[in-house]
This record gives structure tokens, C-alpha cells and sequence, in this order.
């Protein structure tokens, strides 16, 4: 952090208690958030600040996107996928997509006129993508894709998805290729032909988040919309998934501390058996291990970020940042919530939502048990 960073988390900041905060319930009961929200994130200059200022962003660093998701994990909100909408998909973009696909892309992105997904597991092939069966059937002046995906990210509001697809069904990695398909329904009687969209999955978490299966049923896209060359998007998902990975790790340190931060305060003021709750040993020793817990994953993903802000960060650290980072925050979190006895199953108190919404961490951007298969591969 450093003053043009701890700027960035001010203004986040302002942006989720005024603007995000208010609308949250109504995200809940609509099971997406309000698609003005990212237009109001990108008139505010929060959208896509990594990317280069030709192409409509910031200009600067991941270190800005992470503040602002740090911001947004203090602030309680699950709504908005933001690091997928302006960090994960816009970086594929920027790295292997052609001149004419950053300067369509990009700016919409950033200003939040467009809202982007990317589209990798399927009801068969979650963890192992090499097992994927959507198929991109080469046509006159570009490819029919097929498939389903499943879990997606801004499922519902995405006017933009990435699609991961074999363009050689007889291989496993080496047939996969990306596309950047262009899904939005520009008005309410003109779906896109060939795809549609399934309803906002009723989940344990995040429940104001637009997490929902798409179909794609020979949606023809252009040969301009491949990322790159035939057979390269394996490769291309494993290099980028190294920046999702430290990207969950940062919002699972910043679940850690709220954790122990709405623990403490509440401890401080509960009474039991005539005095705080605090005053009692095994809550300060709970709190002492679990603010202890959370200063070491603080340094550990400082680490990360560092490495990959000069560009040394590798894969099997990333993946140690996020089942380890993700194993803690669940650890956490539960312990802090024990604090608030009943209270904490009561989902008036946000410690209880923090519980819900933390559960996925070990499970999307690849099972914990795949993380350690890879780190183990290494040693």
C-alpha cells in the first residue's frame, strides 16, 4: 500500500457504503445486483485500473484492483464480481487478444457499460478442464459453439463471456480454445441466437451474486473472436489462473481480519457472568490465535502480490495462496462466529453471512485438492 493505493480504498470505500451497501437486499431477492452499480464503479474510476490507460483503464497496477477488493470484503458485499468483471477477464483480453478486441472491449469494460464472464467449467468438467465437452465447430467465417457451462460468475448480467471450447474434440488441452462471444441481448425481444441463460443458482453464499448455467447451442461467433491461435486457451487458462487465485487469496485475508474485527467489538461489549464476554481467557486466546492467524496470511499474500507485481509469481504459489488462504479464512471466520453464540447463526449479524459466503472459496478457481495435487507436482 501507498498513497495512490490507500486512495483507491478510500474511494472504494465511499463507493460500497453509498452505493452498494443500500442495494444489497434488493440484490438478494433479485439474485443479481443492480447492472447500474458498475456504471456507477466506472464513473468513479474503479473499473479495470490495471489496464492501460490507451484502452480505457487506469493505468496502473493489480495492486489497485486489490485494494478495491479488499475494500469491497470489509464492506460485506458478495454482490458484484468485480474481480472477474475488471481484473480476470479484461487481462485475457489484454494479453492475448488482437488490437481490434482491446479497443472493442476494453473501454466498455471500464466505464461499466459492458459487464464480462468467462466461461470454463461444465456440469462434467469442473476441475479438470482438459475434460470439457463444449465444442467449436469451425463454419463459414467462424465457429459454432455447443455446449453448457455451468457456475458462472455474472451469469445473468454479462454482456461479454469468454468461452473455453475444444476446437479439437479428440484431445484434451491441447483442443482447447478461447472466444470472446458477444452474448447481450441488445434489447428485451432480440435474444442472442443460439445461446440462452439459466436462472440465478439458489446458493449456501453469495446469494445477491449473478452466479447462473449458460447453453450455447451452435452460437456462431467470427474468427475474429478467438484469443490467440486453435489449441492455446489450455495454456491460457493455466497462466491466468495464477492471477485468480492470488486475486481470492486477497479477499480471504480481508475476510480474516473483518472476522476478528466484528468478534472483538462484539466481545468488548457483550456481558456474560458479570463482565464482557472479552474479559473472559478462551476469548482472548480464540481472538490472540485467530488475529495472529490473519497477520500471517496478511504477509504471506503481501508476498504474492509483490511477486506478481514484478512477475515472478508462479503457479504452484499461487496455488498454495489459495487453498491455504481459503482454508483459513473458513477456519476464521468459524471461530469468530462461535464467539456470538446464537447470535452468530442469525443471519441479522453479518458474521453469519460471512460463514455462507466463505465456503466457496475452497472450491471455485480449482478444488483445494487439486491446489495441493499442483504444489505437489513441484516438489
Amino acid at each position: 500500500m501507498d498513497d495512490e493505493t490507500r486512495a483507491v480504498a478510500d474511494l472504494a470505500r465511499e463507493f460500497f457504503t453509498s452505493h452498494v451497501a443500500p442495494q444489497s437486499q434488493q440484490a438478494v431477492r433479485d439474485g443479481r445486483p443492480d447492472r447500474k452499480l458498475y456504471q456507477q464503479a466506472g464513473e468513479m474510476g474503479l473499473l479495470c485500473m490495471s489496464i492501460p490507460e490507451q484502452y480505457g483503464g487506469g493505468g496502473g497496477t493489480f495492486a489497485h484492483d486489490f485494494a478495491l477488493l479488499t475494500e469491497q470484503t470489509l464492506a460485506g458485499d458478495s454482490t458484484l464480481h468485480l474481480g472477474v468483471h475488471s481484473v480476470i477477464v479484461p487481462h485475457y483480453i489484454l494479453t492475448y487478444g488482437s488490437e481490434a478486441q482491446k479497443k472493442r472491449y476494453l473501454p466498455r469494460f471500464a466505464s461499466g457499460e459492458w459487464i464480462s464472464a468467462i466461461a470454463m467449467t461444465e456440469p462434467g468438467a469442473g476441475s479438470d478442464l482438459q475434460a470439457m465437452s463444449t465444442k467449436a465447430v469451425p463454419v463459414d467465417g467462424g465457429y459454432a459453439i455447443s455446449g453448457t457451462k455451468c457456475f458462472i460468475s455474472n451469469g445473468l448480467n454479462a454482456d461479454v463471456v469468454v468461452v473455453a471450447a475444444k476446437t479439437d474434440p479428440d484431445a484434451r488441452g491441447a483442443g482447447i480454445s478461447l472466444f470472446v462471444a458477444d452474448v447481450s441481448e441488445r434489447s428485451a425481444t432480440t435474444p442472442a441466437p443460439g445461446f440462452d441463460r439459466g436462472a440465478s443458482l439458489n446458493k449456501i453464499g453469495q446469494k445477491g451474486q449473478d452466479t447462473a448455467e449458460l447453453y450455447f447451442d451452435n452460437f456462431v461467433v467470427g474468427t475474429d473472436a478467438m484469443l490467440g491461435h486453435p489449441g492455446e486457451g489450455f495454456k491460457q487458462l493455466k497462466t491466468q489462473l495464477a492471477i485468480e487465485r492470488v486475486l481470492l487469496g486477497v479477499s480471504a485475508v480481508a475476510a480474516m481480519e473483518r472476522a476478528v474485527t466484528l468478534a472483538t467489538e462484539y466481545a468488548k461489549q457483550r456481558r456474560i457472568f458479570g463482565a464482557s464476554l472479552f474479559d473472559l481467557q478462551n476469548t482472548r486466546f480464540e481472538l490472540a490465535e485467530c488475529a495472529t492467524i490473519a497477520r500471517v496470511a496478511r504477509t504471506f499474500i503481501d508476498s504474492c502480490i509483490t511477486a506478481l507485481l514484478d512477475g515472478s509469481v508462479d503457479a504452484a504459489t499461487a496455488a498454495m495462496a489459495k487453498y491455504w488462504l481459503a482454508d483459513r479464512q473458513c477456519e476464521v471466520v468459524d471461530r469468530c462466529l462461535q464467539l456470538f453464540g446464537g447470535y452468530g447463526y442469525s443471519t441479522e449479524y453479518p458474521i453469519a453471512q460471512m460463514y455462507a459466503d466463505a465456503r466457496i472459496a475452497k472450491i471455485y478457481a480449482g478444488a483445494n485438492e487439486v491446489m495441493k495435487e499442483l504444489i505437489a507436482r513441484t516438489l
